[in-house]
């Protein structure tokens, strides 16, 4: 079974997010689907199904490999890296 290898290198656990919603969607006018915070830095992006796809722009541009649900009564980690839920 794959593990993640970034997760417990990551510089903060919880960041505080940097925004309340996906801000390219914002400036773009469009709605994202669900949200994602990163836990290098906080951005917050809209996931795969959103038109944008900002939180995999996000993990493609800066290399941040860890991402979190930003959804209320979720809680999974994802991995851009190594492809598998931490």
């Amino acid at each position: 079974m794959k593990q993640c290898t970034h997760a417990d290198a990551l510089p903060h656990p919880d960041p505080e997010p940097l925004s309340g919603t996906c801000p390219e969607c914002l400036a773009e006018g469009t709605d994202p689907v669900q949200l994602r915070l990163c836990l290098t830095c906080g951005h917050v992006g809209c996931c795969d199904s959103s038109p944008g796809r900002h939180a995999t722009a996000h993990h493609r541009g800066t290399g941040h490999p860890v991402m979190r649900t930003f959804e209320p009564g979720e809680s999974w980690r994802w991995c851009f890296v190594d492809h598998v839920l931490v």
